[in-house]
């Protein structure tokens, strides 16, 4: 579990970019005291202002509250249910994005192919500084991209003089072939892919609508995560095996030493930004209830459009299940709320 170390304005606190990038927690205990989550474990207990972190990572172990939960959501704070040490992440709940301008900005371009390609190619664009990609179709990207690849993993060996014999990656499980540089190139990767998916999702973005991924539900996390390989994992993984640090949780530390010196959270949401072209009415946060109409695009919802307010006309019944607890009977009014 990071010290937190950043500190900015009260009025920036809300910003994405201005956050401590993640704070993982396992085998701990969340609850709430005031405007700060407790974590609590045997060794020690840390209070963490909730406005100050982008994502929350609640690992093996973990056990939460309800007020913490509601105090990270109000906070806008991402909480992802991730495995060990964030290397799988199961599921998350709502980041700081209220609005859904950008995921509209992201399917619009996602669905129409000559858009798609331009941003595709914005993305090689930006893994090629200095070359002009316009004109190149997806299979030429590729080939130019895997070439690329291929010299940055020859120059880092002769860089560091560590032996590179290929990458070696099995499906399913990135870390059960290969020798320990491609370990620790699989446990970097999996670490920045953590951090770039509690990004888009904090954004309010689909981690599933990539342009040059397709296909799965982590598409265009994959394609955010390929922007940053070449500064970041790839080197690195050379550097800890050069000095003799072989283990997946180097990997994992090590990038999170270079996420926090060099802001990389701030410049993600820059890229990312940038690559959709969105504009301030993209990425306004709004806490406007509207409903969409095909004639006026957008009305006021939270309003009684009909004289008879019959759910059952709008397929909504009594079929609806709740599973709630017993009311706790305490002298203070404040537990059972």
């Amino acid at each position: 579990m990071p010290d937190i170390w950043w500190k900015a304005d009260p009025q920036d606190l809300h910003r994405l970019t201005d956050r401590v990038s993640s704070v993982y927690v396992e085998r701990s205990h969340l609850d709430r005291d005031e405007n700060a989550v407790v974590i609590i474990n045997r060794q020690q207990t840390v209070k963490v202002p909730a406005a100050m972190v982008a994502v929350m990572l609640l690992g093996p172990g973990t056990r939460v509250t309800h007020g913490a939960i509601r105090l990270l959501a109000d906070s806008g704070t991402t909480v992802c249910w991730v495995g060990e040490q964030g290397v799988r992440m199961y599921a998350s709940g709502l980041g700081p994005s209220r609005g859904a301008g950008l995921l509209h900005r992201q399917a619009w371009l996602v669905t129409r192919p000559k858009e798609r390609l331009a941003v595709a190619r914005a993305m090689y664009s930006m893994r090629f500084p200095g070359e002009d990609v316009s004109a190149l179709t997806m299979q030429q990207l590729r080939g130019r991209e895997g070439t690329r690849v291929r010299k940055i993993y020859r120059a880092q060996a002769k860089r560091t003089g560590v032996t590179w014999n290929g990458r070696e990656y099995k499906a399913g499980d990135a870390h059960a072939a290969g020798d320990d540089l491609n370990r620790l190139l699989s446990a970097a990767n999996a670490a920045l892919y953590g951090i770039c998916h509690a990004v888009i999702t904090g954004l309010g973005l689909s981690p599933g609508l990539g342009f040059v991924h397709t296909g799965k539900a982590t598409s265009f996390v994959l394609d955010i995560a390929d922007l940053y390989k070449a500064q970041y994992t790839i080197p690195l993984a050379f550097d800890l095996a050069a000095r003799g640090l072989t283990e997946e949780r180097d990997a994992r530390l090590g990038l999170r030493d270079l996420i926090a010196r060099d802001k990389l959270v701030a410049r993600i949401v820059t890229d990312i930004k940038t690559l959709l072209n969105a504009d301030e009415a993209h990425t306004e946060d709004t806490q406007a209830n509207l409903l969409w109409d095909e004639h006026l695009g957008a009305v006021p919802g939270g309003t009684n459009y009909s004289g008879h307010a019959d759910l059952s006309t709008h397929g909504i019944t009594e079929n609806h299940i709740a599973v709630i607890g017993p009311t706790l009977v305490t002298p203070d009014s404040e537990a059972t709320s």
